[in-house]
């Protein structure tokens, strides 16, 4: 069964006796990628019990540690856990401690700021406004973050959200006139499960499990309104297919095989892609992009599209032991 958000899904219920009745619990279930099973649940509850004057923060990253619940460069996946304490708290499988009072609460909300106004056009051709700069959008810079955020809340049809996992953001510029923002990117993890894709591939469940971080997926590709430049949106996939690798392997220890995207197909054509030399390969079934156990109908149908960064992509993501590929390994 599969919640709301697509994110979170058990599967099979069991009754097990409890005080005077019985209660459901699941035997096992996923949360982002991952399949937790009884007595990691049973675990979970403890801590949660025993370190319930710790804040949540705090226990989540116990929770990690004892689970060993992390990237491949190493560092916890707290962000990711403390999101699934909450899931199993509005499930009643375990009580979080109060949130402590820090101020204003809720989901962060991005205005409009005079940064994001709309600025004169520019014309022209790809060619003639190189080279472009692709520059990562560190948390810790907060100029630039909030002027990705404006930029994508404001333009961007889907507006911005907090991805779950692994991501990075950009923000293009180019050198013939540096203080102007051209686009904005944001690569987050790979989808859990596409027949398409999954049919190019060959891969079974327990391939993609082990393998599904090789695949990064182009969540968010923004050209501003206002930027009229012929070739530009190709001419920033095919320089994103050669700086992404290294950018990824940089914040997160590994580099990735696979790039992807999903398309709307009732709102674009995917020109761009298959002039980058994307693959195109088929349509969704308009259930979302994280639906494990098919429950959702209520998504637009889109087309996905993929780019292999390695000539043995199939055949890499296929292998059934995990291995991270390093800078130093041929492609």
């Amino acid at each position: 069964m599969l919640d709301k958000r697509g994110e979170f899904a058990y599967v099979r219920l069991v009754s097990t006796p409890e005080g005077d009745g019985w209660i459901k619990r699941a035997e096992s279930f996923t949360f982002n990628g991952r399949t937790f099973f009884q007595p990691e649940l049973k675990l979970i509850q403890e801590v949660c019990s025993d370190f319930a004057g710790l804040g949540r923060t705090e226990i989540s990253r116990t929770v990690c540690e004892l689970l060993e619940w992390k990237r491949a460069n190493g560092n916890l996946k707290n962000h990711e856990c403390r999101l699934l304490l909450e899931r199993l708290e509005e499930r009643g499988w375990l009580k979080l401690p109060a949130v402590r009072d820090r101020g204003r609460r809720g989901p962060r909300t991005v205005e409009a700021t005079r940064q994001t106004e709309p600025e004169p056009e520019l014309q022209g051709t790809a060619g003639s406004f190189r080279p472009l700069r692709l520059e990562v959008v560190d948390a810790g810079r907060e100029g630039q973050s909030r002027l990705w955020r404006e930029l994508i809340e404001r333009y961007h049809y889907l507006h911005c959200r907090v991805p779950v996992g692994a991501n990075l953001r950009y923000i293009i510029r180019s050198e013939q006139c540096p203080e102007r923002v051209l686009a904005c990117m944001l690569w987050t993890s790979a989808a859990w499960k596409m027949a398409a894709r999954d049919g190019w591939i060959g891969w079974n469940a327990q391939q993609r499990r082990r393998n599904l971080q090789l695949i990064v997926n182009q969540s968010r590709f923004l050209i501003l309104p206002w930027i009229r430049i012929r070739g530009l949106a190709s001419t920033i996939l095919s320089l994103s297919a050669r700086q992404l690798p290294g950018d990824w392997e940089k914040r997160f220890g590994y580099r990735p095989v696979l790039l992807e995207t999903l398309v709307e197909a009732e709102r674009f054509r995917g020109t761009c892609y298959r002039a980058a030399n994307w693959i195109g390969l088929g349509r969704t079934q308009g259930r979302g992009r994280m639906d494990r156990n098919h429950a959702l109908h209520d998504h637009a149908p889109k087309d996905i599209y993929i780019y292999p960064l390695r000539r043995d992509a199939r055949w890499y993501l296929c292998e059934s032991i995990p291995h991270i590929v390093s800078a130093s390994e041929p492609a």
